[in-house]
């Protein structure tokens, strides 16, 4: 049930944020498997979700819950605006391995050639990064109507990496304008999009980034870690981050959204 600022999951879910949409779902037992992510890192596991940011996504976050004592609305607005204003790319290195399909994966294994723990599938990517989202569902939101992640769906067992890469700051603003409008996104030089299985993000600098240089630094966070945003919780972490999707984990009440077209349903609750 929709109960959040965002409601990324709720809205993934139903095709809108709607409190009733969400209720007739569960009073009339619609059931939903869906795909859920592990983050972990090279030591610890960190918790399950369905998406994240890091870079400026996260920056942005960390920004926002230093100051609470604004509505939602205008600390989110202020965040976005402080980190646009401090706006830098972080040098990362970024692993992923690509998605196999189902029949891509039975083909493999008729052929023999799908051995466990094969690494030779994994890609590598460095440089300046300037912002990646890593999204196991659609990501439907007040912000994004067609989705931070429009091409991946709630259990196709894949999530959709996005990475943009270091470019200006009016080009930056330019691909966040376009979420809000029905132009893609992504179509942008800068702008790469992958799906995968798996994902690891590692940062190749020292320290993180001093997000209020004059205000001073949150005393809960240190100062060699990062801010990543994890389905709209600030998580702090100083070392790699590994994402793992596994596949139909959950059974939520919803409906499914394979067939909806965004433009033109409102509800799927019937």
């Amino acid at each position: 049930i929709p109960a959040g600022s965002t409601n990324v999951l709720a809205h993934s879910l139903h095709g809108i944020p709607h409190v009733v949409t969400a209720t007739l779902h569960i009073i009339m037992g619609h059931i939903q498997p869906v795909d859920v992510c592990t983050f972990s890192t090279t030591d610890k596991f960190l918790r399950f979700g369905f998406s994240a940011m890091f870079g400026f996504g996260g920056r942005t976050l960390a920004l926002a819950e230093k100051h609470r004592w604004m509505s939602p609305n205008q600390r989110r607005d202020f965040a976005i605006i402080k980190a646009l204003a401090k706006l830098k790319p972080e040098d990362c290195e970024i692993s992923f391995l690509p998605f196999i399909s189902s029949q891509d994966l039975q083909e493999r294994k008729v052929e023999g050639s799908l051995k466990s723990g094969d690494n030779d599938q994994w890609q590598t990517i460095q440089g300046q990064i300037l912002n990646v989202s890593i999204m196991a569902i659609p990501c439907l939101c007040s912000v994004a109507p067609r989705g931070l992640a429009p091409n991946t769906r709630l259990n196709n067992g894949s999530m959709a990496l996005i990475i943009a890469r270091n470019t200006s700051r009016p080009e930056f603003i330019k691909h966040l304008k376009r979420y809000a409008s029905v132009k893609n996104q992504f179509n942008f030089p800068f702008v790469e999009t992958y799906t995968v299985e798996e994902v690891k993000v590692r940062p190749r600098t020292n320290s993180a980034p001093n997000l209020e240089e004059d205000a001073g630094r949150h005393a809960a966070a240190s100062e060699n870690n990062f801010p990543w945003n994890v389905d709209g919780d600030l998580v702090e972490v100083a070392s790699e981050v590994h994402v793992k999707l596994h596949p139909r984990l959950i059974n939520l009440y919803g409906g499914s959204m394979e067939e909806m077209n965004d433009s033109e349903v409102n509800c799927n609750c019937l």
